[in-house]
């Protein structure tokens, strides 16, 4: 079997992320991808349109890595203020995971997602219709009180970044940054009408 028999997307994103990790988001040319699966960048080309796509689709797959988690924790039963702090609380902990365990990777990722500006913007959409959707089911259950739900995710959204959003990755290992949390989270609760 040749390097280009079994040649896929998966196969060409994962040897885009070991290039990424090795030597940093600069060295994420198609022609440097196919140098390390082995294969003309003719070869990749069939695969992947250019580097502005190969890219997208990088920073895709680690959003995806993000999501799928995500969407599982927004449809576990519960009251809703539970059940939108935990995902919350999860989306954190996942990207506190991922900059811990992959520093490097995490760093590119930094960089790449603020150069792929509709696949970013795309998965902050889904946080938002996530967090609107249990926030329409407390206002259903009278845990909220009534508001425009997608207004107030992207507002719970935007009050929490400093836990969740790469550019404050360096403020994760603050210690007072659970109880931090915490004060931000009761405020949220109180706008939505949820006492403590």
């Amino acid at each position: 079997m040749t390097p280009t028999d079994a040649l896929s997307r998966e196969r060409i994103l994962s040897a885009a992320e070991d290039v990424i990790r090795r030597f940093g988001p600069a060295k994420a040319t198609v022609l440097d991808v196919a140098r390390a699966l082995g294969v003309s960048h003719a070869a990749v080309y069939r695969h992947v349109a250019s580097k502005a796509e190969l890219r997208d689709l990088v920073v895709g797959r680690w959003v995806e890595a993000f999501m799928a988690p995500l969407r599982a924790r927004s449809a576990e039963p519960g009251p809703a203020p539970e059940r939108l702090r935990r995902l919350f609380e999860t989306l954190a902990a996942l990207k506190r995971a991922r900059a811990a365990g992959d520093p490097a990777l995490f760093a590119a990722y930094r960089t790449l997602a603020a150069e792929s500006g509709p696949v970013a913007a795309a998965h902050v959409e889904e946080l938002v219709q996530l967090a609107a959707e249990i926030i329409r089911a407390g206002m259903a259950e009278g845990s909220f009180r009534a508001v425009d739900p997608v207004a107030a995710a992207r507002a719970v959204l935007s009050a929490t970044s400093r836990f969740h959003h790469p550019a404050h990755a360096a403020e994760w290992s603050d210690p007072a940054s659970a109880e931090a949390f915490a004060e931000v989270w009761r405020l949220l609760m109180g706008g939505l009408g949820v006492d403590g």
